[in-house]
């Protein structure tokens, strides 16, 4: 810290260059604000300070050479970087070669020897019980402008800046123990003080319009997880560059705050919408998967968009109990050997260290970085068979512990919530990593009046992003308590008595207390007794008859025809669940031969290009009968005609150029031909099996 302060009043005294190089997620981006607001006092802002923030889509995190030699070119003679720079010793080197001093400041792993920098102030170096240690980047880099406050007393207050590290601590998930803790609480409380003021007094105008926008008051550690952190991270998920997040959260100037809030709240709705689709994508490749005989769930895909990945490999991990992994197989070619990578991240779960697991497995790939919660890595494409099985292997070798129970904390009946519960749990916030939100369980209870509908963006267009609202009710009392489940349609939930455990929150726009459902399960009465399933065969009923039939019908309804058993497992495990009918109504239309759908799908490649139309997914299937998986393989082949396809949110975007043909597209058709003909084989053996089988291997399921 002393040898940051000393080169930094160096700097001021001689009117040296500076560049704060920060990270595009919320913690990066906080702390580039704390640096510019606090280094702003003693540097000339725009002229003399600066600050660069990587592009999500084009650029990793960290150091890059063609950026150092850009600064090099200006004039700059030290870089500060923030939440990023312990690992980039090849950048680090350059830029002392080009004559830039750097200070790093981070929170992430640290490299095996020292970088040869002016000065490493990093958390990492303290034991691990210190109360400084599990600072995030934004912590940190109020540690240094708080150390440079302490030398040269500038006119701003210290405390200005705690609003700004409450949201990268809070949406870091960093665990809140120690001075994290007391910080968070102290950032709160600026955070909702300045709320409070009339918009054209408040100090962060911009952080204000945002908390609006998510109908939120400042006041709650959520508010920042579900409010500020989500939307500033969308920026650079959807639209890559989130430079403009840093004016948001420091500029004064009401009109233009308000202008990059809106642009930041559909940003987020966008986001939302493409989780939603990606998400659905990989519970789909998931249920493949034998989940019986894997430790790390490692899925990859080539249309999917890698913004979005962390988020969806957080989901899958918190509800497979294992740490997740998910790449987007789109070659990028930005590796000096010329391999075509694939880039993707990994989120943990149960106290597992997946930076040390995906560090073990380093020989196979290009980069990689993180902590042990979450991690970012790229790979040739090649490698990922290899890196799938060894990264697998060493977390058997370990004894990883994997679970799906999610534990609550407390017993409580529907009368106990409210205002009364509320107020005694919040004495416990912040709440976070290290401090989680206390769950509850409710037994034995019911839900009422639900009912669910797209989430809406700042224009008033519905997005991919479902939450159901209901009434939950037990025997404790007359009244229902409202709740809301996030990401399910009203149809998930059980139609009869259950458990579920809950988080208790309060809904600052409604002005209400209300529930979060979080998990669901059968009551302990219900799980003792084995419900089989009952199945009705309407596979070879007229359709006029079945119309009338699926009128009536309560249950569930298969009618989509499946190509694998797993895929009647899946309903089989619903309706024993739901104690519901399941009825079978798939029928098996007149199948075009392969061949012609290949020439279809090359034709609707041809007029989507020349037309420069998009599509979604969901259409293509449609069109050519097929599913998922062999969609994926036509892609491929399409790929090696010289088609280029790219997502743009939820739809695709297909080009073409025939140069860029390869002679490999015979083969590649030929693997799209032979996955059709498999399909369409499966789909003929799933016409025509009978009910019986069917139901031996529903009571297989229920043993």
């Amino acid at each position: 810290m002393n040898l940051a302060v000393q080169r930094l009043q160096q700097a001021r005294d001689r009117q040296e260059k500076v560049c704060i190089w920060g990270d595009f997620d919320a913690d990066g981006i906080t702390s580039t604000a704390v640096l510019w607001d606090g280094l702003g006092q003693f540097f000339t802002q725009n002229t003399q300070l600066i600050y660069y923030i990587p592009n999500r889509l084009r650029e990793s995190h960290g150091l890059n050479l063609s950026g150092i030699e850009k600064l090099a070119e200006e004039g700059y003679k030290l870089i500060v970087t923030c939440d990023t720079g312990s690992t980039n010793l090849e950048e680090i080197t350059y830029a002392q070669q080009l004559g830039i001093d750097i200070i790093v400041t981070d929170h992430h792993t640290l490299p095996a020897e020292r970088p040869a920098v002016t000065a490493i102030i990093n958390p990492r170096y303290l034991s691990k019980e210190h109360p400084l240690f599990n600072l995030s980047g934004v912590a940190v880099a109020y540690k240094l402008v708080e150390a440079l406050y302490q030398t040269l007393n500038p006119p701003q207050l210290l405390e200005d800046l705690l609003d700004l590290v409450a949201v990268g601590l809070i949406a870091d998930l960093v665990q809140l123990s120690g001075d994290c803790r007391y910080l968070a609480q102290l950032g709160i409380g600026r955070l909702h003080e300045d709320y409070k003021k009339p918009p054209t007094a408040r100090r962060r105008p911009g952080v204000g319009k945002l908390l609006e926008l998510c109908q939120r008051n400042g006041d709650r550690p959520t508010d920042i997880s579900f409010g500020l952190g989500p939307r500033i991270n969308a920026v650079s998920r959807i639209q890559g560059d989130a430079s403009f997040c840093v004016e948001l959260l420091t500029s004064r100037n009401q009109e233009r705050v308000n202008e990059l809030a809106e642009v930041t709240e559909l940003a987020n709705s966008r986001r939302k919408s493409l989780q939603k689709d990606v998400t659905q994508q990989v519970m789909q490749k998931l249920s493949q998967l034998d989940l019986s005989t894997t430790s790390v769930i490692v899925l990859e895909d080539s249309q999917w968009a890698p913004g979005v990945l962390g988020l969806v490999a957080g989901q899958v991990a918190q509800e497979t109990g294992r740490p997740t992994i998910l790449l987007s197989t789109e070659p990028c070619r930005d590796d000096p050997m010329g391999r075509l990578l694939a880039r993707g991240s990994a989120r943990s779960v149960n106290g597992i260290d997946l930076y040390q697991l995906v560090k073990d497995q380093a020989h196979l790939l290009h980069r990689f970085g993180g902590h042990p919660f979450a991690a970012g890595l790229s790979l040739p494409v090649e490698n990922i068979p290899l890196f799938k099985d060894a990264i697998n292997q060493q977390l058997r070798r370990l004894g990883g512990v994997v679970t799906t129970t999610v534990q609550a904390d407390l017993v409580v009946t529907v009368a106990d919530l409210g205002k009364e519960l509320f107020s005694e749990l919040k004495l416990l916030e912040p709440c976070g990593m290290g401090n989680p939100v206390p769950k509850l369980m409710i037994q034995n209870c019911w839900f009422e009046k639900a009912w669910h509908k797209n989430q809406e963006d700042s224009q008033g267009k519905k997005i991919q992003y479902i939450k159901t609202d209901f009434d939950i009710r037990d025997d404790s009392t007359k009244s229902p308590f409202p709740g809301v489940w996030w990401g399910h349609y009203k149809d998930e939930l059980p139609p009869s008595r259950c458990d579920c455990i809950v988080e208790l929150d309060y809904n600052s726009f409604k002005k209400r207390h209300e529930i979060r459902l979080i998990a669901i399960r059968p009551t302990v009465d219900s799980l003792v007794t084995i419900h089989k399933a009952h199945i009705v065969d309407w596979r070879d009923i007229p359709l006029e008859e079945y119309s009338a039939l699926k009128t009536e019908h309560s249950g569930l309804i298969i009618e989509e025809c499946p190509t694998s058993w797993e895929d009647i497992r899946t309903w089989v495990r619903r309706s024993l669940y739901n104690q519901q009918q399941l009825a079978l109504a798939w029928h098996l239309g007149e199948n075009q031969p392969p061949d012609q759908i290949w020439l279809t799908l090359v034709g609707v490649a041809k007029y989507l290009s020349r037309t420069n139309q998009l599509v979604t997914r969901q259409q293509l299937l449609n069109k050519l009968g097929i599913g998922n998986q062999t969609l994926l393989l036509g892609f491929q082949a399409l790929k090696h005609l010289g088609f280029t396809i790219k997502r743009e949110d939820n739809y695709l975007q297909i080009n073409w150029n025939l140069a860029d043909s390869k002679e490999s597209a015979i083969d590649a058709a030929s693997q799209f031909l032979a996955a059709v003909h498999e399909e369409q084989f499966q789909r003929e053996y799933f016409a025509k099996v009978p009910l019986s089988t069917i139901q031996i291997l529903a009571e297989q399921t229920v043993m």
